[in-house]
């Protein structure tokens, strides 16, 4: 859904050095993953590398020239920009009313994980997955039931027969991607209802993080939650953020939106318990993001992520052995490496030392994931292309 009319100007080809700017993905790139800058390329972290929209420049700027960082209202003005966005982006008429401002929206999983469930609950996840719904669960002390994800005609698919026949009753909740993370996964309606069928059916909590659902490739279309399965709004909580699509994960704010006042009252707590109220910049961006002009900047942004996937697809295509899930959303290339017949240990090597490119590792995604690597293309595109070229020379012997 298109409502941006706004014209912009924006280079997305300008190359930026993030090295020594505090970028995760950059100047911890060598710490965390081993490939030495200033010559590897960090396509680890979901943190895309280009220069903030200008709409949220100008509202830092005019944040600046208040000169006054003190307590603030606002709140409520952000709550309808995403309401607006909602609407006019996604067709969903979300509640200003039913939406809590977290402190990013890995907090908010956190406390959805703190208010609806206990220690030694089971909470379920389709793996691979996002590796950080693994992290939160365990850490929060709940255990992790993994559903593995089928593959069929390219793509995952879930196992809901599977699913059931392994359930011990002891599960509480089900934490769900839309659009998927790792693999670029657009559900289809038929399927968010099989799986909302299956949370009414065995009374489970449904968490629905739709972060990356303005991040969709012409061809496909992200159905909200609410929409595809509107008579299970008594079990869902839904978990959105601007902070993928316009890169603004540092102001640490998510958006929790809860339909059912059950749940609602008992998220309240929590949040009222824990005093977590949200931090002005976050704030001030999100409103700034979710308008018209936003709209235009991430239509644009969209249109160039599809030529950077089209280069990576292209590229892995062309390696034996490789084979990249089509991506249908996000800026995430999902690529197994199970036919080269290699282990695991011998293509990461030549990804890490001979490309010298920095992915993520399959393995954290969960059960599925082993013989995987995650490409971050959230890039310049001559940044893309030069990484093709590097992992074609470090499988050139499969040529």
């Amino acid at each position: 859904m298109n409502s941006s009319k706004a014209v912009i100007n924006v280079n997305f080809d300008e190359p930026i050095n993030r090295f020594g700017t505090n970028s995760n993905k950059w100047d911890e790139m060598a710490a965390i993953t081993g490939v030495a800058d200033p010559d590897g390329i960090a396509m680890w972290v979901a943190d895309m590398d280009f220069s903030a929209a200008d709409v949220l420049q100008e509202a830092t700027t005019g944040l600046l020239d208040k000169a006054n960082y003190g307590y603030f209202t606002g709140e409520g003005d952000m709550k309808d920009a995403v309401a607006w966005w909602m609407r006019e982006r996604h067709g969903w008429a979300a509640d200003p009313q039913a939406m809590f401002s977290t402190f990013g929206l890995g907090n908010g999983i956190g406390l959805c994980l703190q208010s609806y469930t206990e220690p030694g609950d089971e909470v379920i996840i389709f793996t691979p997955v996002y590796h950080e719904f693994i992290g939160k669960i365990r850490r929060a002390g709940r255990i992790v039931r993994e559903s593995p994800l089928r593959i069929g005609n390219g793509v995952y698919h879930m196992d809901l027969d599977a699913l059931e026949a392994s359930l011990s009753g002891r599960e509480k909740v089900v934490i769900f991607c839309s659009p998927h993370n790792p693999a670029g996964r657009v559900w289809a309606p038929e399927e968010l209802h099989a799986l909302a069928a299956f949370c009414a059916c065995h009374d489970l909590l449904l968490m629905s993080d739709e972060i990356h659902h303005d991040l969709v490739f012409p061809g496909h279309t992200h159905v909200p939650f609410p929409i595809a399965a509107p008579d299970v709004i008594d079990r869902l909580i839904m978990l959105t953020s601007a902070s993928k699509t316009f890169n603004i994960a540092g102001s640490r704010l998510g958006c929790v939106t809860i339909p059912d006042e059950r749940l609602r009252q008992r998220f309240a707590a929590t949040m009222r318990a824990l005093d977590i109220k949200p931090n002005l910049l976050g704030v001030v961006l999100t409103q700034a993001a979710y308008s018209p002009r936003g709209a235009a900047w991430v239509d644009a942004l969209v249109r160039y992520l599809d030529g950077n996937r089209q280069i990576f697809v292209d590229g892995i295509s062309g390696i034996p052995g490789l084979t990249a899930m089509p991506m249908q959303s996000t800026y995430l290339g999902w690529v197994d490496f199970a036919n080269t017949g290699m282990e695991m240990e011998e293509v990461i090597r030549r990804v890490k030392t001979d490309a010298r490119i920095a992915p993520s590792i399959g393995a954290d995604f969960g059960s599925g994931g082993e013989t995987f690597l995650r490409f971050n293309l959230g890039t310049q595109r001559a940044q893309v292309t030069k990484a093709m070229e590097r992992l074609q020379a470090a499988f050139g012997d499969l040529q």
